[in-house]
């Protein structure tokens, strides 16, 4: 891992599903570079396991699909770091791979609850405190998947196109200000998410990237620290593909 030395000093973000996977290997590379983290997700004991590997992380059991919920972890984020200047949205769930016709509505619910409304939720509830210093920088965590769609996949695929278009609306409605919203579209990286997956989903996930392999958690958190970061100035309302060259558009 590449240090930038100072790169977030006096920056503090907020990082959704922040204590496994894209998340959590963004969150060490802020508190490494210089910035403070408050680490939000679900697992109580990933929490656990994050705050011995992350110093000094702030930590919060968060349900993002909860709106009042966020809003009330986002007022003590505020209160106890004084600033938010980084949201990093990476919660999210795959849900059942399944044709579209046998998909569980319950799960389907809980998908697009998890993975866009989760955003917009904590989008919503962190962009007002960002106006309050006029800087920000937003990451949604999307996927190939919302540009493609994966078969079986329906509400994972659907959840992240509709994440795509959330980012590009935020970004254009804040592009006067110092706030810049981007997203990003990884292929299947290893992360802890794929537990959720079936084997032949994920091999049929790799045999889509031209470079035949998953990509590392540590190449997507590179890309993510770098859209966090103030040196991301002129891009906002964008996406970024990060995809083993398996992305076409």
């Amino acid at each position: 891992m590449t240090i930038f030395s100072g790169r977030f000093q006096h920056r503090t973000a907020v990082i959704t599903g922040g204590a496994s996977g894209v998340g959590r290997e963004a969150a060490v590379r802020i508190v490494a570079e210089g910035g403070r983290v408050c680490l939000w997700d679900w697992d109580e004991k990933a929490l656990d396991a994050a705050a011995k590997a992350i110093p000094g992380a702030e930590l919060a059991r968060v349900d993002v699909a909860d709106a009042d919920e966020v809003a009330r972890a986002a007022e003590r984020a505020y209160a106890a770091f004084g600033r938010i200047d980084v949201l990093i949205a990476s919660a999210g769930i795959t849900g059942p791979t399944a044709t579209v016709w046998e998909y569980p509505p319950q799960e389907w619910r809980r998908v697009i609850d998890v993975d866009l409304n989760g955003t917009f939720n904590s989008c919503r509830a962190i962009v007002p405190y960002m106006l309050r210093h006029d800087y920000g920088r937003i990451v949604n965590i999307a996927s190939v998947a919302g540009k493609e769609g994966n078969p079986n996949a329906s509400a994972y695929s659907a959840a992240k196109a509709a994440v795509i278009g959330l980012t590009k609306s935020l970004g254009k409605e804040l592009a006067q200000t110092g706030v810049r919203v981007n997203c990003v579209t990884p292929a299947t990286f290893k992360s802890p998410i794929l537990s959720q997956l079936p084997q032949s989903q994920i091999d049929y996930m790799r045999s889509k990237i031209p470079m035949g392999r998953l990509g590392e958690v540590e190449e997507v958190a590179a890309l993510v620290c770098w859209l966090s970061s103030e040196e991301c100035s002129f891009s906002t309302a964008a996406t970024f593909d990060i995809s083993g060259g398996r992305t076409t558009y």
